[in-house]
């Protein structure tokens, strides 16, 4: 086997994977905010507030998105929808809010708060429908119910997300847009009012199916590889390929692109010369610190330690 060179990368400081949001609700501009040429990508962002004095904040809508909202810990607020009062005192972590496109909402903070708010396009919406009931749904999907939802699945998803420190773009995303799927395919079904789909078992993704991701990741593994790439190479989408890729081979995507750029890095680390830096950059890491701490979380040993105690018993 072979291994090109790579110079590290003269890239900026990198920006952290959710973005903070400026205020209440807005996304901002950012690479990470929904746009009228991103209509199939779901934002996500965060809202903290520190609790030092209550603070007043409104928002009159998010045009074209249903703004998702998923408490990340016990706060105490009051919050009107639509000019209603919806909540008065203490939200436990956990708790999912939906707020249809175009609804004014504001909230007054008499707490600390950690919220994220997931921005979801129409086409997302059509997506998860078309995948939970095989049908396109005539119209506009809109989750018009505001009232707070307790489901410990999604508060298992929220803190996944919350805590992601993936540095990269390509896992970090991957592993983000499979969470963020996740999430409001959940609510769809809900929405929808449907047990028997909600309960629904998801077919297994079939082998020649998983042999065209292997191929493909195999072949683009030094690259940002997204869950929309690897789902586009078995002719699925996304939420639809995660389901199933999860279903046959009890991983999720991001896992499974983990465990494959570790066993490229145990080869080359077998078989070449190169400088550990080479190697983590040829296996897709955009950093040597993020290879090593990978590589020990899932091999057990650090790379170059791995690397004397196997040439070392050759």
């Amino acid at each position: 086997m072979t291994l090109t060179l790579l110079s590290p990368p003269q890239t900026p400081a990198r920006s952290p994977l959710i973005q903070l949001e400026d205020r209440w609700r807005h996304p901002g501009l950012s690479s990470h905010s929904p746009t009228t040429t991103d209509a199939g990508k779901i934002a996500l962002t965060r809202w903290l507030h520190h609790g030092e004095a209550p603070l007043e904040a409104s928002n009159d809508g998010c045009g074209t998105f249903h703004c998702i909202s998923l408490n990340l810990k016990c706060a105490s607020l009051m919050f009107h929808h639509a000019g209603r009062k919806l909540v008065h005192g203490r939200v436990p972590a956990g708790v999912v809010q939906i707020t249809a496109p175009g609804t004014r909402v504001s909230a007054r903070f008499e707490s600390a708060m950690d919220v994220l708010h997931l921005f979801v396009p129409q086409q997302v919406l059509a997506e998860c429908h078309d995948d939970l009931f095989h049908r396109r749904h005539a119209g506009d999907i809109v989750l018009d119910d505001p009232k707070l939802i307790r489901d410990p699945a999604l508060e298992r998803l929220g803190q996944a997300l919350a805590v992601c420190k993936t540095e990269g773009a390509a896992l970090g995303s991957l592993f983000i847009d499979s969470m963020s799927l996740a999430i409001v395919s959940r609510l769809v079904a809900r929405h929808f009012s449907t047990p028997v789909a909600r309960g629904r078992e998801p077919s297994a993704l079939p082998q020649w199916r998983i042999n065209r991701v292997s191929e493909f990741v195999d072949a683009h593994l030094a690259e940002n590889i997204s869950l929309a790439d690897i789902a586009a190479s078995t002719g699925l989408t996304r939420m639809h390929f995660a389901a199933q890729f999860r279903r046959a081979t009890g991983m999720r995507p991001h896992e499974y692109l983990l465990q494959k750029r570790i066993e490229r890095a145990q080869e080359l680390l077998r078989t070449s010369k190169h400088s550990m830096l080479d190697v983590a950059l040829g296996c897709g890491f955009r950093s040597q610190a993020h290879f090593t701490t990978v590589f020990k979380r899932l091999v057990g040993a650090t790379p170059k330690h791995w690397q004397t105690i196997t040439l070392d018993a050759a």
